[in-house]
């Protein structure tokens, strides 16, 4: 057996997520706010797209980086955000997590350094150590709201450093880096010789000022991959339809490994993606940011603590000064499914222990129900 797989954990997010499910199946009342994954539907037009397409006989491979005219439309649709690659410098894949990994192992070899910035999403490190480097873990202060300070960056990078990944917006906290913070730890990455993967697959969640790709600073595109994927953006989780933006040399790596690895994506996902690229989504914007709103809201006067999300639909709540009656997150996680039916991540999944994270990519009666639960919790370890 792989003895690097036996070091590495299930995702944190899945196992709760499946526990949930099990219990709801088992019939108690649980409000699920574990996964990262939107309530609505997939829009009507974009399962349209996939069946006309099938009916048309596309179940047959595809190039298998993508068909052409889906990344002409992801290339276009960057340009928005000033991004620029070309077509040819796209790849698309099973999902973010699938052009994540791919990039990784791309731009590394074993034994390489690859800098996160803390808390960061579950499938980071060990994406990283399946890849055979070291994940360099780069710590940020909730008192800052979990924004980097650049010299704490600087100071954690190594000679044996080979890639920094950026996460805005982020998952778990939902900060939102600002254009300033962006261009300094881009003359980090440029100073030191850096890559940078820059994972945005919520930049189209940004409730409080507008998105920033670090790619768009001067002597960054060439040193830069962009992330991103139709799922949190089009409610299109299953569909699994992800993207990687790089250098040509690059992408030409990335589809390269895909080739070999799973051929194309299955093809009436891609045609279904382009369909969504011209489907207007801001109904389920507007929906996000009216439940941030309130959930927060009720949060603050229940009394806990939390980094305020500026995108994304997580928040992420300090339950450090309750952990003394557990013995870590996970316990505590536990008590509060079990004991509160309210389900949400243990704070340690993220490297940032003693936190909870909590989806609001739920209805609004839902969170209200999670919101009561917890406040019977503070009423009963609140000392």
């Amino acid at each position: 057996m792989n003895q690097t797989l036996g070091r590495i954990p299930f995702s944190e997010t899945l196992k709760y997520t499946q526990l949930a499910q099990k219990m709801i199946e088992q019939g108690k009342d649980i409000v699920r706010l574990t996964a990262g994954e939107p309530d609505f539907n997939t829009p009507e037009p974009v399962i349209e797209a996939a069946y006309t397409a099938m009916k048309k006989g596309m179940t047959k491979y595809t190039n298998s980086s993508g068909i052409e005219d889906l990344r002409v439309g992801i290339s276009k649709m960057l340009q928005r955000y000033g991004i620029h690659y070309k077509p040819e410098e796209i790849v698309v894949s099973n999902g973010g997590k699938h052009a994540l990994f791919n990039t990784i192992y791309t731009l590394t070899n074993p034994g390489d350094g690859v800098a996160v910035i803390t808390p960061d999403w579950v499938s980071y490190l060990s994406q990283i150590a399946i890849c055979g480097c070291r994940g360099i873990q780069i710590p940020t202060l909730f008192k800052e709201e979990f924004y980097p300070r650049p010299e704490v960056i600087s100071k954690h990078i190594t000679p044996e450093t080979k890639v920094l990944i950026v996460n805005s917006p982020n998952n778990p906290t939902g900060a939102v880096y600002s254009k300033e913070l962006l261009e300094e730890i881009a003359r980090i990455a440029i100073d030191k010789n850096l890559w940078v993967i820059s994972d945005e697959v919520y930049a189209n969640l940004i409730y409080d000022g507008e998105h920033t790709s670090i790619s768009t600073f001067p002597g960054m595109r060439e040193r830069t991959v962009v992330i991103n994927a139709f799922s949190k953006s089009h409610a299109m989780t299953g569909w699994r339809c992800g993207y990687s933006a790089a250098p040509l040399a690059v992408s030409k790596e990335i589809g390269k490994l895909q080739s070999h690895m799973t051929s194309n994506i299955n093809a009436p996902t891609q045609k279904a993606a382009l369909k969504a690229l011209d489907v207007d989504t801001h109904e389920m914007f507007d929906e996000f940011k009216k439940r941030r709103d309130f959930i927060c809201d009720q949060l603050k006067k229940i009394g806990f603590s939390f980094v305020y999300p500026k995108g994304a639909f997580y928040v992420f709540m300090d339950f450090n000064p309750y952990m003394a009656a557990f013995k870590d997150d996970d316990e505590l996680a536990q008590k509060i499914i079990t004991d509160f039916g309210v389900a949400m991540i243990p704070g340690s999944a993220f490297h940032a222990p003693g936190f909870l994270r909590m989806s609001y990519a739920s209805s609004i009666e839902d969170l209200r129900k999670a919101a009561e639960r917890l406040e019977r919790f503070l009423r009963q370890y609140r000392r």
